[in-house]
């Protein structure tokens, strides 16, 4: 299976926050009898890829913060689903852990079978969400989300909206919004974000479902024109751009978020260090996570445990509604 750049830049994102909290707060958790050998951060892409490159990059920073190794452990396989498997099955003592966006436990179990469930896992902790935003050519007559809906509802499906890849966060964000406004909205999947904002600046696509990060340098550049995130809260990396709640659609939210998880049943000491550590993220900090393009939102794991059920049941009728078949 090809794992698209999309699901790369994703988990590298992932671990980029990760690293942030941790080099932080690891000297804290690394008190007490935990740990004492060796921690595994499974990794569900291939050695030599992006995330995998971050991932040995980041680990010796943890080593140092916790006192003891954190070892990479490549699992590759269905865009992340086969990494949380593993951790699923591993044994629930706090030496194998997977920091995740939410796909594999909100969208996967409606795209395939899945051998895991919610009650699978121990939730250490919600840690940052990243939007969407929509984007459009600057020779079409969009300037607000409002002008997308009305004139897509005029002539039906003469609009198209690019993304990175079928089934993804973009793909889901696009077909909620059409799910919600009445938007008449085809769409056109690219492997991957590059070519999707590439075909954009080049007026191939007239719109886009994006990322945020890779949308900065095209809008200072007057190249795009941002019309909205789909945040529920405006974006630290676009303060100026509103969000879809802000523009009318009372509500939206479409946002993948990421957070740290072991096997079901992990020690109530090692949930404790864990979740008084991001409880204690100061400034510095959040400021770290921020800088990935992920905005920073702490939540402890039963609130993380709320909003993965929540997401679950919202991406499980999208995902029904719209008749999203993995590729």
């Amino acid at each position: 299976m090809t794992i698209s750049f999309e699901a790369r830049r994703r988990t590298a994102l992932a671990l980029g926050t990760l690293s942030a909290v941790l080099v932080v707060a690891g000297p804290a958790l690394a008190q007490g009898g935990w740990p004492n050998k060796p921690v595994r951060i499974v990794v569900p892409f291939a050695p030599g890829g992006t995330t995998d490159i971050l991932a040995r990059a980041v680990a010796p920073e943890l080593s140092k913060a916790f006192g003891q190794q954190f070892i990479v452990d490549n699992r590759a396989g269905a865009g992340g689903n086969v990494g949380a498997d593993i951790v699923a099955k591993a044994p629930n003592d706090g030496y194998t852990l997977y920091y995740f966006d939410s796909g594999p436990l909100t969208v996967a179990p409606h795209l395939a079978k899945v051998g895991y469930t919610l009650a699978s896992f121990t939730q250490l902790g919600h840690v940052c969400g990243s939007g969407s935003m929509l984007v459009v050519h600057p020779s079409t007559p969009f300037h607000s989300m409002n002008d997308v809906i009305a004139a897509s509802k005029k002539e039906p499906n003469k609009w198209s909206y690019g993304t990175s890849g079928v089934g993804g966060p973009h793909h889901l964000s696009g077909e909620y919004f059409k799910s919600v406004s009445g938007a008449s909205l085809l769409h056109v999947p690219y492997k991957g974000g590059g070519p999707a904002m590439t075909d954009l600046m080049g007026g191939q696509v007239p719109m886009l479902f994006s990322s945020l990060g890779p949308a900065v340098g095209a809008v200072k550049g007057g190249k795009i024109r941002p019309i909205a995130v789909t945040s529920l809260t405006r974006s630290a990396a676009f303060p100026d751009v509103p969000t879809m709640d802000e523009a009318g659609l009372k509500g939206f939210d479409s946002t993948a978020w990421y957070g740290l998880l072991g096997p079901a049943g992990l020690p109530a000491e090692v949930v404790r260090r864990w979740t008084d550590a991001l409880a204690k993220v100061g400034k510095e900090t959040i400021d770290l996570i921020n800088g990935t393009g992920c905005d920073t939102e702490i939540q402890s794991p039963a609130k993380t445990v709320e909003r993965i059920k929540a997401d679950y049941e919202k991406w499980g009728r999208v995902v029904k509604q719209a008749n999203i078949k993995p590729e």
